[in-house]
């Protein structure tokens, strides 16, 4: 009888990249986890089965130069692999252990193969329930029940874990237990902590590496302060982690926050749920890293695509655009055709200039009317991005921001010199904006047309008159409400004239793009002042846009996406009357969203993420229509969103909430002063 310690190894972890070659006290972390199991005296042939891909290449080179072999595999279905590298070995038995365990304990091997051994067991391990440290795991099973998993196993858990079917379907098995539960100890590597921890041990022992495991657990006891780096890790996280969640974990260690966008991170969705990252994306579908698809409901790229993920028409322009290539020392001729275009569709605008994203876009903005006004200082009503003018409100004495940004949102890193520059009003009060005025010498007002309500008492022609008598540059933000409800801006359809105009998110359907149009006298003022970048200038962009205007106006767009909204705001309330739940509806109709009136109404935009997650849908409580929101996905969407509203009505007939959620409640979003 053989018996054969197969080692699963690779170079492409998700939340540590590499790190079966990281550095520990002078070897590479595999060097160190090999050496260790050879002194098991029970196992006859160590091996390292590894995938095929090529980054395992060099793990593969080195694992041979130690005088192992290395097998490799399929990189995904590890369970093949296994059962590959046992036939090609003539396995009798086998001995799991997995790369990130650096500190396994020989003797602990031998103890879980004499339990096994002349025993008729299928698979014997001291791991499921644990009761030692985890990084100190073992499995053992037969080379019969391997390949029967093999073969029959078909759930995509099971193929990428190896064991889960053995140990459901096993015959006999048995489990080794410590004389205490040491199982919240954590001394295996999955995470840049572990890593931290792994290094002190060794380095403590060295140059002795064969010490054994209760050395460790007296050295634990004895300098507590060496483990505590890893302390809040949870053993064995990643078996019920996707591929996205692990990396989203893995970004926050070196990206802070995790995204460039607030609106993003996994914790506004279902914190430890969200699959955060995707592979494609077309149409409404989107893939994530490990292949599942799901039905976007929810959000359409922030606001970016009105005519759905990957345009063929828009898609095709780019690639042209690419290909005749999208920089150089002389200018794109798209984007004079792109300024000409929006001056077509808004009649009052003269001029326009070009950016990226939506903050600098709304930047530029007020640094052209500044420069227009000579006058510093700005009433705003709505948001409108990140930079220091826009935050510096949040300067301020007093409490008059509560609920109008972000809670608790700090102007950390603002110029305190900015104080009392920018001055919010709410929407709709227009004395609000008469005190402001009186009381500061304001030179830009900066607003949204609308966003969860519309206007009432002329509040839009009112603002216009009181901007053209008192000589301020009245600015339109429209990031968000262009090209939703007309073809253009939304004041196109209240028939108020700003100064200028911003333009951004939907434009170049999910290409980055935004513009500033103007009059020519305020817009002119550009050239006194100095604003200018480099990639203002690339090619895809404007190409994006003008095909994008192309098939908006073609398809008829905005009146598809307004009626799609109103129909997702029927289908809400519906559900809610039919579960006896209170609503409220805000935002645009193509940009809808609810809210359940109950103190657990995060609670439940939560259940309703995690529980449509589980039916193949990104959703919560808003819904950014696009052009392939077809009325067919709307019924399959609330004929699948229907039990959840009903776990949401047994909570408000005193269910316990904690109970139905997975993991921790999504944090509050924006909150806004329109």
């Amino acid at each position: 009888m053989k018996t054969v310690a197969i080692v699963q190894a690779r170079m492409g972890s998700t939340r540590l990249p590499g790190k079966v070659m990281k550095e520990v006290d002078g070897i590479p972390l595999i060097t160190l986890l090999l050496s260790r199991l050879a002194a098991a005296t029970r196992v006859d042939e160590i091996v390292v089965a590894t995938s095929d891909a090529p980054q395992d290449r060099p793990l593969q080179h080195l694992v041979e130069s130690l005088g192992y072999r290395a097998i490799a595999g399929s990189e995904r279905d590890v369970l093949a692999r296994y059962a590959s590298a046992a036939q090609l070995v003539d396995a009798d038995v086998i001995v799991r252990i997995t790369g990130d365990c650096p500190l396994i304990d020989p003797g602990l091997v031998d103890d879980v193969l004499d339990a096994f051994l002349g025993a008729g067991l299928d698979y014997a391990s001291n791991s499921y329930p644990p009761t030692f440290p985890d990084g100190l795991d073992v499995e053992v099973f037969t080379r019969a029940a391997l390949m029967t998993a093999a073969e029959q196993a078909s759930e995509a858990y099971d193929r990428e874990h190896v064991t889960p079917y053995i140990r459901r379907n096993a015959h006999a098995s048995t489990v080794i237990t410590a004389d205490h539960d040491y199982s919240d100890l954590r001394w295996t590597v999955d995470d840049p902590e572990d890593l931290v921890v792994i290094r002190g041990v060794v380095e403590h022992f060295s140059p002795r590496r064969n010490f054994g495991w209760r050395e460790v657990l007296a050295l634990s006891s004895a300098r507590p302060e060496m483990f505590e780096y890893n302390s809040a890790g949870v053993r064995n996280a990643g078996a019920d982690m996707g591929t996205g969640q692990k990396l989203w974990k893995r970004a926050k260690s070196v990206i802070p926050g995790g995204s460039m966008l607030l609106s993003k991170r996994a914790e506004m969705f279902a914190p430890d749920q969200w699959p955060a990252y995707f592979d494609r994306a077309k149409g409404i579908s989107v893939w994530d890293l490990d292949g599942i698809e799901y039905l976007d409901l929810s959000l359409m790229g922030v606001g970016t695509n009105t005519l759905g993920y990957g345009d063929p028409e828009v898609d095709s322009a780019v690639v042209e655009a690419i290909a005749k290539g999208t920089m150089s020392t002389l200018n794109a001729p798209e984007e004079v055709r792109l300024a000409e275009r929006l001056v077509e569709l808004h009649p009052w605008a003269d001029m326009a200039r070009f950016t990226r994203s939506g903050g600098e876009a709304n930047a530029v903005a007020i640094r052209i009317a500044r420069a227009a006004t000579g006058k510093d200082n700005v009433a705003i009503c709505g948001y409108h991005g990140w930079h220091d003018w826009y935050l510096s409100t949040n300067l301020a004495d007093g409490d008059q921001l509560d609920g109008h940004l972000l809670p608790g949102l700090e102007p950390a890193g603002v110029p305190a010199a900015l104080r009392g520059t920018t001055f919010p009003f709410e929407y709709n009060n227009f004395e609000q904006l008469v005190e402001i005025l009186s009381q500061h010498d304001i030179g830009v007002i900066k607003m949204e047309v609308s966003r969860n309500v519309g206007p009432e008492d002329g509040f839009l022609e009112r603002v216009r008159e009181l901007a053209t008598q008192n000589g301020i540059v009245l600015i339109f933000d429209e990031c968000t409400s262009g090209f939703r409800q007309t073809f253009g801006g939304l004041h196109l359809m209240y028939g108020v004239e700003p100064d200028m105009a911003v333009f951004g998110k939907t434009l170049g359907n999910g290409y980055a793009i935004n513009a500033v149009i103007g009059r020519r006298d305020v817009m002119e003022a550009a050239q006194t002042t100095f604003i200018s970048s480099t990639f203002w200038t690339e090619r895809i962009g404007p190409v994006a846009a003008l095909r994008t205007l192309e098939v908006m106006e073609r398809v008829r767009s905005w009146e598809q996406i307004t009626n799609t909204g109103h129909e997702v705001r029927r289908g809400w309330q519906a559900l809610a009357d039919q579960h006896s739940l209170r609503i409220d509806h805000w935002g645009l109709p193509a940009l809808a969203g609810f809210t359940i009136k109950s103190p657990n109404a995060l609670g439940y935009k939560t259940l309703i993420t995690q529980e449509m997650l589980k039916r193949g849908y990104l959703a919560g409580n808003s819904l950014y229509s696009s052009t392939q929101h077809t009325p067919e996905v709307l019924e399959r969407f609330f004929e699948n969103l229907d039990p959840v509203f009903g776990l949401i009505a047994e909570v408000e007939d005193g269910r316990d909430l904690d109970e139905l959620l997975d993991g921790p409640v999504a944090h509050a979003g924006f909150k806004r002063l329109n």
